[in-house]
Order: structure tokens, then C-alpha cells, then sequence
């Protein structure tokens, strides 16, 4: 069987797999039931979700009707980016003790995290990126530190003491 829609199947695949090893990673928690739910009733609802409707989508893409969508080349340099600036952000949110990095902060990290990702777009610009850094990184303050009170370093120990 040829696969026509070769893009709608494999994303339908690629999120089947990932709801269902959601579903399957929130067993490790007590599920409980819809009245009395348990800390792994939600994510195992929605892994299912999403694998339900990934098996959909990867199923509608075998019938024959539609015009084809192949799968080009994989873009690395976007790919690559995006996957290493999100390493950046937990690196320097957290810091790595075993060489020695200090925690720097939620601040420093989302900079790093949306300049390194905007390197991935066709369209770099430092200006607008850096214009978004620091938006992002104001509601991220507002609603992390103050509006949840969430309690972790904001600023690198160098300026925060």
C-alpha cells in the first residue's frame, strides 16, 4: 500500500506514539476516577486523547483521495536549534554543578532560549528577538514568581546574592 498523504501520516504517527507513551508514563501514578482523580488521571486522559486522534489523522491519510504531500528532507539546522536551545534554557535555568556552571537564572535562560531559537527562523533579527526576550521574560516573572509564587532563582547569584 502507497501512502499518499506521507506528511498527515506520519505526524498522525508521531503523535499517536507520543500520547500513548504519555498514557502509558502516567500509570506510574495513581490514576484514580472521575470523581476522585489522582495526579496521573489527566495526563493518561490526554496521551489517549492525542493517540486517538494521531491513529485518526494517520488513517485518513491512507485513503487515496487528496493530493500528495511527500516528505521532503529533514531540516537540521532548524531541527538542531530548537532541540539545543532548549537544552540551553534547562542548563543555565539549573545550572550544571558537575563542571562547575552556576544556576543563572530564569531571566538569563529565557534570553539564551529565544535568541538561540530565533537563529532557526529564514529571518534572524537580534533586535526582535531580544524584543521578545524580554517580554517573555517580564510575563514569565509576573506570572511564575509573583502570580504562583513559585520559588526558584530569577537572576544569576552574581547579581542576586
Amino acid at each position: 500500500m502507497k501512502i499518499k498523504r506521507q506528511r498527515d501520516f506520519y505526524s498522525g504517527l508521531m503523535f499517536a506514539v507520543a500520547g500513548a507513551a504519555f498514557a502509558i508514563g502516567a500509570t506510574n501514578y495513581n490514576i484514580g476516577d472521575a470523581a476522585r482523580m489522582g495526579p496521573g488521571y489527566f495526563p493518561m486522559l490526554l496521551g489517549g486523547i492525542l493517540c486517538v486522534l494521531g491513529l485518526v489523522v494517520a488513517a485518513i491519510a491512507l485513503r487515496p483521495s487528496g493530493e500528495p504531500n511527500p516528505v521532503g528532507s529533514i531540516a537540521w539546522k532548524p531541527l538542531l536549534l530548537i532541540i539545543g536551545a532548549n537544552l540551553v534554557f534547562g542548563i543555565l535555568l539549573g545550572g550544571m554543578p558537575t563542571v562547575g556552571l552556576p544556576a543563572l537564572g530564569l531571566v538569563v535562560a529565557i534570553y539564551a532560549l529565544v535568541v538561540v531559537a530565533a537563529m532557526a527562523g529564514t529571518k534572524f533579527s537580534l533586535k526582535s528577538a531580544l524584543v521578545l526576550a524580554t517580554v517573555l521574560a517580564i510575563g514569565s516573572y509576573l506570572t511564575f514568581i509573583i502570580g504562583l509564587s513559585l520559588q526558584f532563582q530569577v537572576w544569576p547569584t552574581f547579581i542576586s546574592g
